[in-house]
């Protein structure tokens, strides 16, 4: 099969912007990609939950451009309060999701079962999720980087219906910890071991569709690093964390070549 066709340049707004801030950002996104984004190239967009809707009217019937949460609770509906339902994102317009972002796991402490659950009930939601797996550094330094990644991977997946499963539900971002928010990038043969492991593992557990399933570097993405990223093997798209925060860093991004 054939590896997937087209890249995805995710940013995630994280904690930041105001539904002003969120829309002067989104307008001029729009006003520099539109016409400029590469024709392999489709970018999401991931505010925080008071900014969505927000952008999803920004968004509307904009081509290679898509709205997704960085964050939901695992249950249709119930007394869960301050939460928020795959069902509400999609009704804001949400096509996609993440689960598992580091810190989520590192800071407030969601362990892989409850991943796994985000995961199964997003698929079956019929959102779009984007798996976060990735090592601290104190796990690269004791060497046990494969361990970790293959588990995060097979646990966080471990409830996913594995005949659900396409190009069209589920990416997975490799963001090493030790490089989220410190300026730190992975070298780029640390990018291409840790991919062809996801990559492997990925084949193994979904034979028919493990070679397309896209696989997204992350971890201090900047403009003057992402060609590079970009044209590694087995990269196919970045999910971008403060660069994405600004018009230009994050414009410039989507349109390395």
């Amino acid at each position: 099969m054939n590896a997937p066709t087209k890249k995805l340049i995710a940013g995630n707004w994280k904690m930041y912007k105001s539904r002003a801030q969120a829309k002067e950002l989104v307008d001029g996104l729009l006003a520099k990609l539109e016409n400029a984004l590469p024709p392999e190239r489709e970018v999401l967009l991931l505010p925080p939950f008071t900014a969505l809707e927000t952008v999803a009217v920004s968004l509307a019937g904009k081509d290679r451009f898509a709205l997704g949460a960085q964050n939901f609770y695992p249950a249709a509906e119930g007394a869960f309060t301050g939460e928020i339902s795959p069902a509400m994102l999609r009704d804001l317009g949400c096509t996609h999701a993440l689960a598992g972002h580091s810190e989520r796991r590192y800071v407030l402490k969601e362990p892989d079962a409850f991943i796994a659950q985000k995961v199964a009930l997003g698929v079956q939601s019929e959102l779009h999720l984007l798996l976060c797996i990735g090592e601290t550094l104190a796990q690269r330094k004791h060497g046990s980087v494969a361990n970790v990644l293959k588990g995060q991977l097979r646990l966080g997946l471990k409830e996913l219906d594995k005949g659900s499963v396409s190009v069209g539900n589920l990416t997975i971002a490799y963001e090493p910890v030790w490089a989220i928010g410190t300026g730190e990038v992975a070298e780029s043969a640390d990018i291409l071991s840790a991919h062809a492991l996801i990559r492997a593992t990925l084949d193994a557990m979904f034979p028919e569709y493990g070679k397309e399933l896209r696989i997204l570097y992350g971890g201090s993405v900047k403009p003057d690093n992402a060609a590079a990223i970009l044209n590694l093997d087995n990269v196919d798209g970045v999910l971008v964390g403060s660069a994405s925060l600004q018009v230009n860093s994050f414009a410039a991004i989507a349109t390395a070549v």
